[in-house]
């Protein structure tokens, strides 16, 4: 059962099919270009639109707009200095503002950074930094407990070969290009040790912390005991700083948050943070918005909660699963991922059956999701499509919903061959800005 009830409702758009169609040629068939005002279950992402909580809403009354030295700057930094343990904080408008503050600080042309997984924007900022970003994440499958794993013999390896070379390592919890599957405790204990050997800082990119801190409570020995905030604490510790985006665990509609415990880290970034994001007490948000994160990063720790996010993920699986529906099963922490060649078996892998099958989706149903393929990670990636649930938004009959009409596009387009063409490619993040059309006529 949900642990909240619903104080507040928001109407969702229904439109007709010609309506769909006509939204969907509008925005070149990029999810992402689609306006919010004609979608109807909109699963594109979790990111910044889950739903805040009512002390959220009534902690952002507390707001202080002074410019620096803020109260909400230090209720802000009272917090992430209780959950994370880490001494120096920054706040930033988001988790890739940290990104690019750190990125700036530390890497320079030829730099690697090495992650069990980076995702699209971490990917980006390394190379608008002129850095090689190198993934060594663990080749297995999602029937393991813990998918998202780093290979610690590879980052041996590579500290071994390229070290010199290596400013940070870096490790994501939960693996977000790994379609949200977590990473042990132990893992993370591993990297860190060999990280302190060859002197590398080793940061902790726990956007999705609170997720990762309930599956090690699930599934590793040890943890069943420990409070989610406990384990999180714990796995803050073995890291040298972290960047989390607070519109994700954190529950709030923007922000982020920079952490360390090296004054010398600290002072490197912090004219980063002042020349692109504001002061250092704020950060590019407001008072109201630091409370709401303030706020936000205890609640998403509570057990209630996790249990019941934890749920909701397993519903959705289980009833894809009741309807037939091909996936990568288990799934993670925040999104379903389906197979997009099972979906469309005909449409030939050049012609984006991930993102044809996403844009009949709308059209059938006003259901926003997203292609995170060849398009986002390289010709080599498997063809998926993320179903991304926001927290406290969708309830379960919407959600059944969602599964139902899914299966009703798999079977009605089982048979199609045709699928899109890319009219305009830019040379970074092509999932979230390219144009497309379809080859054949609807």
């Amino acid at each position: 059962m949900e642990p909240y009830r619903v104080k507040s409702v928001e109407e969702i758009p229904f439109l007709t099919a010609e309506e769909r169609k006509d939204a969907i040629l509008k925005a070149d068939f990029n999810p992402y270009k689609m306006m919010a005002s004609t979608v109807t279950i909109d699963l594109l992402t979790d990111s910044g639109c889950s739903a805040m909580s009512t002390k959220q809403w009534s902690a952002m009354m507390l707001g202080d707009e002074s410019y620096a030295g803020s109260a909400s700057f230090e209720r802000y930094q009272s917090a992430v200095q209780d959950i994370t343990g880490y001494k120096y904080v920054l706040p930033t408008h988001q988790g890739r503002a940290c990104e690019k503050v750190l990125f700036n600080a530390l890497v320079t042309e030829g730099s690697v950074i090495v992650n069990n997984n980076h995702y699209d924007t971490t990917k980006t900022n390394i190379a608008l930094n002129k850095g090689i970003a190198l993934d060594i994440a663990m080749v297995t499958d999602d029937t393991v407990d813990f998918p998202g794993n780093m290979d610690i013999d590879k980052l041996k390896e590579v500290l071994a070969e390229k070290g010199e070379q290596i400013p940070l390592v870096m490790i994501t919890a939960t693996n977000n290009k790994m379609r949200g599957q977590p990473v042990s405790m132990a893992n993370i204990k591993a990297a860190s040790s060999v990280c302190k050997a060859h002197g590398v800082p080793f940061i902790l990119d726990g956007c999705r912390f609170a997720e990762n801190s309930w599956f090690i409570k699930e599934r590793e020995n040890g943890y069943g005991d420990m409070t989610p905030r406990e384990i999180a604490k714990e796995m803050f510790s073995y890291a040298d700083g972290c960047m989390i985006s607070a519109k994700k665990d954190a529950n709030s509609n923007i922000g982020g948050v920079l952490a360390m415990n090296s004054e010398d880290l600290y002072e490197r970034c912090v004219p980063y943070v002042i020349a692109t994001e504001g002061h250092t007490t704020y950060g590019g948000l407001s008072g109201r918005d630091l409370e709401a994160v303030a706020v936000g990063l205890y609640e998403v720790l509570d057990e209630s909660y996790l249990r019941y996010r934890r749920a909701n993920l397993k519903f959705f699986e289980e009833e894809l699963i009741r309807q037939g529906v091909p996936g990568v099963f288990p799934a993670g922490g925040h999104a379903i991922f389906l197979n997009a060649n099972k979906l469309c078996p005909k449409i030939p892998a050049d012609e984006f059956p991930g993102l044809t099958f996403a844009g009949l989706l709308y059209m059938e149903s006003g259901v926003r999701c997203c292609d995170l393929g060849r398009l986002a990670f390289g010709p080599d990636a498997p063809d998926l499509i993320r179903l991304a649930v926001p927290r406290r938004v969708y309830t379960t009959e919407h959600l059944k919903y969602v599964a139902r009409m899914i299966a009703q596009v798999t079977e009605k387009n089982k048979d199609r061959k045709s699928g899109l063409i890319m009219t305009k490619s830019p040379p970074h993040l092509k999932h979230l800005t390219a144009s497309f059309k379809m080859k054949e006529e609807l």
